[in-house]
């Protein structure tokens, strides 16, 4: 490969799940189903031992214990994640000891509003809320049929996955209302895998199709019901 050029390959990380119960071990499983070096601890023999094939390493460790947590080989992971949620003093105790053997990146799970403000104030590079997440996720899908996915951006913005129904078959994007009219934008327009085209193009839609848009949710809640 010539000097200069970067490597097309992605840099493998190296990534600690501490707390393997549901949560923690379906983040340590996929992540290294990804291809990366992912370090499961718990301290549940059991729950260590059903993932000890698939992990690159599955451990008995007590994140509690920082000295434990060195010896591991924790502090050399680029990220970890405590997955810990029902024991508050196991998740912020591993959450302190995590930046303080120099973890550059820590995600933590908070399970009450409480929990989320101590790991806040223990600047956690990002706090998870699976189940609010996941509800969230299930019931604006429920809401409008017509959503097949969305994600959060932040900032109030969303992108949103549409599915184009019967009354807008043979329209194009350009003769679509969900710019002028709702101040959105149309990141992608696909049909199957196909690819077919984004704002402003004239590619004809038909009912099946998916609409990608981008636009904040109250925007976006008012387009859906017009579909």
């Amino acid at each position: 490969m010539k000097s200069g050029k970067r490597s097309l390959l992605q840099k493998r990380s190296t990534f600690a799940v501490i707390g393997l119960g549901s949560f923690g071990s379906t983040v340590a499983l996929e992540l290294a189903r990804f291809g990366n070096h992912v370090i499961g601890i718990d301290t549940n023999e059991s729950l260590v031992n059903n993932h000890a094939e698939d992990l690159t390493q599955a451990l008995i460790v007590d994140a509690k214990d920082d000295a434990a947590l060195r010896e591991a080989g924790i502090a050399e992971c680029d990220v970890a994640v405590v997955a810990m949620g029902a024991d508050l003093e196991s998740s912020i105790l591993a959450a302190i000891n995590l930046k303080t053997i120099g973890v550059p990146v820590v995600w933590a799970k908070a399970t009450t509003k409480t929990h989320h403000r101590i790991l806040s104030k223990l600047k956690v590079d990002r706090i998870i809320h699976p189940e609010v997440e996941v509800g969230q996720h299930v019931a604006q899908v429920l809401h409008n049929p017509l959503v097949r996915d969305y994600v959060s951006l932040g900032n109030g913005f969303h992108v949103v996955n549409f599915r184009i129904p019967e009354t807008l078959e043979g329209k194009t994007l350009d003769q679509m209302s969900h710019n002028e009219d709702f101040n959105l934008r149309c990141i992608g327009a696909m049909r199957g895998t196909e690819y077919l085209g984004r704002d402003g193009d004239s590619c004809e839609l038909r009912k099946g199709d998916l609409l990608i848009l981008l636009g904040r949710r109250a925007d976006l809640r008012n387009f859906a019901a017009t579909l």
